[in-house]
């Protein structure tokens, strides 16, 4: 249905903008919410209420970001008294979204900012559940309905390369078995389609992945964790198009890591779950998905409105400084007032660090970190900028129904045009002074090397020069053989997250970075239980089965968190299910042979060199 072509339409829209402008008025304020009794949400809890303690605990989440919201979730529906304190003076983390000040007028919301675009791949399993279970009016499946399907997506070239559209969908018809013939028929037919490379590059592409698909536990998180994309999948020996096209650019415009650093294990894992994904095995929907209006207003809100009525109590614009070893527990927590400075210490029966690694690492003190010696091995850990520019255009330009990836771009762009992904939403009418009809939402990934415009890194541009020089590489790739897709006069304004902040001076920052996988890095990541009996880390550092950065692996740091805390505490109430990615039965024994063989220092079978 046209967003604006009926009354009912129309109604359904203005329905969606009434609930959320409720959520948000109610969801993410600073201070202490007033905290509903438990039984008041056990309605809204559904069969989750059942898992109710009686004897009451009172849990310290530091963190509202997904990660430290998933735990205060799974907290408050076992019952127990719940606080998260934010830093931020928003709840959501990097994954919400932000009004542009001074944006909104003549009754319209303010434009829809973010850090950079969401999207929900198929095998995404665990976020998926949390979203089923935050309400939504006339939704049934909660806010989980609100996910919609992407179509296709489009790699756009520089220099009179073709473009590549694909369909971006499961399979019709998938191979009934996996056996090694079937999935390397697969790999080879997709990338020769998809991709145009040279028949030998696709045949040896699709062998390495083989090898990786068919290789035991060990040898994925030692060997090939130890192992650099680049290197294992020969990329300079290659052609351009096979560099830009299978290392840089999914490595860097997707993984968010360079290929020449990215650990082989952690690149190999997300090709795996896309490939299973779209195959139709073991997932929870098409392989890419995004939500159909802005975060917050489809998701966050309702989230925190829900937490709210689960008893859940917020404290934003409130980082933490400091956890309190006495020797044996954390006694409590040091937070700061960001608007005064002042300093106070709060106490809980147990503390859930669900802050991200590089602001984490400051509030381990060194008698913590000798308690616990993986803490210490988080210094390791590294991070890097990922961060969006909106476009907000006069007219929709709907380029392709997905998201477009933008190969040859020297900051490894990729974009969406949202509004055709918002079928509830008049986007002038809704947002905005009226005159704004479209949100072109674009991440940069790349910010160390130089631009087409000023021969300058995105982190020595000023904002303004960022601006210019996304819009130009974009233009270089979507306007290439003489089209003109995208035209200046089309913009109407343009947001960046505040989080990024001196761009152009001496030392640019980011309050809002990315967790990145160099080789070998696995193994400094802690897991969710600590040595210390009533401290708990969640966080997409945290080690989770996705091994990336990613919603879902937060969400399930958060689940794996609650689970320890629930150990630790003798707690009877039922355990968070965490689902692992999708391994197709019928390479078990390819697995298990390669587990011995692995032992005795031999190759994978399928291991040529």
């Amino acid at each position: 249905m046209d967003a604006t072509g009926s009354d009912a339409a129309r109604t359904s829209r203005r329905h969606f903008l009434a609930v959320a402008g409720t959520a948000a008025a109610g969801g993410a304020g600073a201070g202490l919410a007033s905290p509903g009794p438990a039984a008041a949400a056990s309605d809204a809890a559904g069969p989750r209420a059942t898992r109710r303690r009686t004897a009451a605990r009172a849990v310290v989440v530091l963190g509202g970001g997904v990660a430290g919201l998933t735990a205060a979730h799974e907290l408050a529906e076992r019952g127990y008294r719940v606080t998260v304190y934010e830093r931020k003076t928003a709840l959501g983390g990097k994954a919400r979204s932000m009004d542009v000040p001074g944006t909104g007028t003549g009754g319209r919301r303010p434009l829809p900012g973010e850090h950079g675009f969401r999207f929900f791949p198929g095998f995404y399993m665990n976020l998926p559940d949390t979203l089923s279970r935050i309400p939504f009016p006339g939704n049934a499946d909660g806010c989980k309905s609100n996910l919609v399907d992407v179509t296709e997506e489009l790699m756009a070239r520089t220099g009179g390369r073709p473009e590549l559209r694909l369909p971006f969908r499961t399979v019709d018809a998938p191979p009934g078995r996996l056996t090694p013939e079937a999935l390397l028929q697969v790999l080879t037919g997709l990338f020769d389609t998809a991709l145009r490379l040279p028949a030998t590059e696709v045949a040896y592409f699709a062998e390495r992945l083989l090898v990786y698909l068919t290789s035991c536990e060990r040898r994925r998180t030692e060997s090939w964790e130890r192992t650099r994309w680049w290197e294992y999948i020969r990329a300079e020996k290659m052609s351009y198009d096979y560099q830009r096209l299978l290392a840089v650019g999914f490595t860097r415009n997707i993984v968010a890591t360079k290929a020449e650093e990215a650990s082989t294990h952690t690149v190999a894992h997300v090709f795996e779950a896309f490939l299973y994904n779209i195959l139709a095995r073991g997932n929870d929907g098409q392989p890419d998905r995004v939500l159909n209006a802005p975060t917050n207003e489809a998701w966050i809100d309702p989230w925190v409105r829900h937490l709210r009525a689960l008893g859940v109590r917020f404290v934003t614009g409130a980082p933490l400084r400091e956890l309190v070893y006495d020797g044996e527990r954390i006694t409590g927590a040091v937070i700061e007032d960001a608007a005064t400075g002042a300093r106070r210490t709060v106490t809980a029966d147990h503390f859930v660090s669900a802050v991200p690694v590089e602001h984490a690492r400051g509030t381990w003190g060194p008698a913590l970190r000798s308690a616990d010696p993986r803490l210490g091995r988080c210094d390791a850990l590294a991070t890097d900028w990922m961060t969006g520019v909106q476009f907000y255009l006069r007219e929709p330009v709907p380029i392709v129904h997905g998201h477009v990836n933008y190969i040859d771009s020297p900051w490894s762009l990729t974009s969406i045009s949202q509004s055709q992904m918002w079928p509830d939403r008049d986007f002038a009418a809704d947002y905005g002074d009226g005159t704004a009809a479209d949100c072109f939402s674009t991440i940069v990934s790349e910010w160390d090397k130089p631009g087409i415009l000023y021969g300058k890194t995105a982190k020595e541009c000023t904002k303004e020069e960022v601006v210019k020089e996304v819009w130009a590489q974009m233009k270089s790739a979507l306007n290439d053989r003489g089209r003109t897709v995208l035209r200046d006069e089309l913009i109407h304004s343009w947001f960046m997250d505040p989080a990024v902040d001196g761009l152009g001076g001496p030392r640019p920052t980011n309050d809002e970075q990315l967790l990145v996988h160099p080789a070998g890095t696995l193994h400094n990541r802690p897991t969710a239980r600590t040595a210390v009996p009533n401290l708990f880390l969640a966080g997409d550092y945290v080690r989770n089965d996705m091994d990336l950065a990613t919603m879902e692996g937060a969400n399930e740091t958060g689940r794996a968190a609650v689970n320890a805390l629930l150990e630790a505490d003798g707690s009877s109430a039922a355990r968070c299910e965490i689902q692992t990615l999708f391994q197709p039965p019928e390479l078990a024994h390819l697995k298990q042979h390669d587990e011995t063989r692995y032992a005795l220092g031999l190759r994978n079978v399928f291991d040529i060199g």
